[in-house]
């Protein structure tokens, strides 16, 4: 690509690019000199697993390492211990140090499925911070005053309605931006929650004499399948990329036709001219969601499983059949509750998930909607029981 064609490429579906001009002065020295930019993304493993929220950022990330540049996936091993405060109305719990290295793991093991493992560096901050000194910390906190961190729209919230503020949350921009010293990052990217911390890195590097800090670009939030809140599996409305080619593509099909667009641009590789083309192409929108999901599912497993999932998806909606690979399990024919049952078997996260499924009209026995959560399930010898919750999850209880 020539460096206009680079820029277009990176500055697909991003929102801020500080300063802007810098990008191509950085591009233009990257190539002249043959030696790689230094792109950073942060990330603390305050959860298990990620979902395609997580993805947009990745997807830049990688779109970086197609052109040839290092990326950095920086775990905040050290900062998960402080609590991201952007966004947050009260202080964030602190993470124990065995939640940490679970769900850092968890991570490493699943960047891959974007990330080319040969050419990203995974690195934890807590191989610096770790060993910063009280009086490491004291000369860190003097770089920034009390009056900048209350510039912060969520810190003077709080502020501003008396709601704690710790001074430990305070900290927190300053170790990030001091992240990006460690690593002697060029470009930083993150979310347009993260603004404020990318920006402050950036005055930390001069405060620690970077002749040239980072450029900073950030992504949009990217909305869950509701089309409304932001992606997140405490509200539901998530698609993970653990998840099966059939809940993810069946997942990508539930999206608003509105929403489609969205998705193509922040989700996809596919260059924005290309998805201005197919926007204005006049095609149904109902073939246009199902190569979007191909696209997403392919991603994340392959494109023989991502056909497999939009063929049984048309079998199962378009002639109204059921799956063909239910699993079954077999059980005594003594009753049993099902919001347990269902939970156990992973049809819900948990059994507080079943009861509101259940509450929502979302579960069915052969066929049956269930409105019951104290429901107990029994069979006859011999028998079976369909149990369906939502529109995509099956199971077979066989009673022996």
């Amino acid at each position: 690509m020539t460096i206009d064609e680079q820029i277009e490429y990176l500055r697909k579906g991003t929102v801020d690019c500080i300063p802007v001009e810098d990008l191509r002065r950085k591009l233009e020295r990257a190539a002249a000199t043959g030696v790689p930019l230094r792109v950073k993304a942060g990330f603390d493993p305050t959860a298990p697993d990620l979902h395609l929220g997580h993805t947009v950022l990745i997807r830049k990330m990688r779109h970086f390492q197609q052109l040839g540049h290092q990326v950095i996936f920086l775990i905040g091993s050290f900062t998960a211990r402080i609590g991201d405060p952007s966004g947050r109305s009260a202080t964030r719990p602190q993470l124990t140090e065995a939640e940490i290295q679970t769900n850092a793991e968890t991570f490493r093991q699943q960047i891959v499925k974007l990330l080319d493992p040969e050419r990203t560096e995974l690195r934890f901050n807590s191989e610096w911070m770790s060993k910063f000194t009280a009086a490491d910390f004291v000369r860190l906190s003097a770089k920034a005053t009390v009056a900048q961190m209350l510039e912060r729209e969520d810190f003077s919230k709080r502020f501003g309605s008396q709601t704690a503020i710790s001074i430990h949350e305070l900290l927190y921009p300053l170790v990030q931006g001091y992240d990006s010293v460690a690593l002697e990052c060029d470009i930083e990217l993150g979310g347009t929650d993260q603004k404020f911390n990318l920006l402050m890195a950036r005055q930390i590097q001069r405060e620690y004499g970077s002749p040239d800090p980072q450029l900073i670009m950030t992504t949009p939030l990217l909305e869950g399948t509701d089309g409304v809140q932001k992606m997140s599996k405490s509200l539901g409305n998530y698609i993970g990329i653990t998840e099966s080619p059939r809940e993810m593509f069946g997942k990508a099909m539930s999206i608003s036709d509105e929403l489609m667009w969205r998705y193509y641009e922040l989700l996809t590789d596919m260059p924005a001219q290309e998805v201005s083309v197919l926007k204005e192409s006049g095609h149904n929108p109902r073939d246009l969601k199902a190569e979007l999901g191909r696209r997403i599912v392919t991603d994340f497993h392959s494109e023989a499983e991502a056909w497999a999932a939009s063929e049984e998806f048309d079998r199962l909606f378009r002639e109204r059949q059921l799956p063909s690979d239910i699993p079954v399990i077999e059980r005594s024919p003594g009753p049993v509750k099902l919001v347990k049952l269902i939970a156990q078997e992973g049809l819900a996260a948990s059994v507080a998930e079943a009861q509101r499924l259940i509450t929502q009209g979302s579960v069915r026995i052969d066929g049956e909607r269930v409105s019951d959560v104290k429901m107990e399930l029994t069979g006859l010898l011999d028998s079976e029981t369909l149990i369906q919750v939502g529109k995509r999850k099956f199971l077979k209880v066989r009673f022996i």
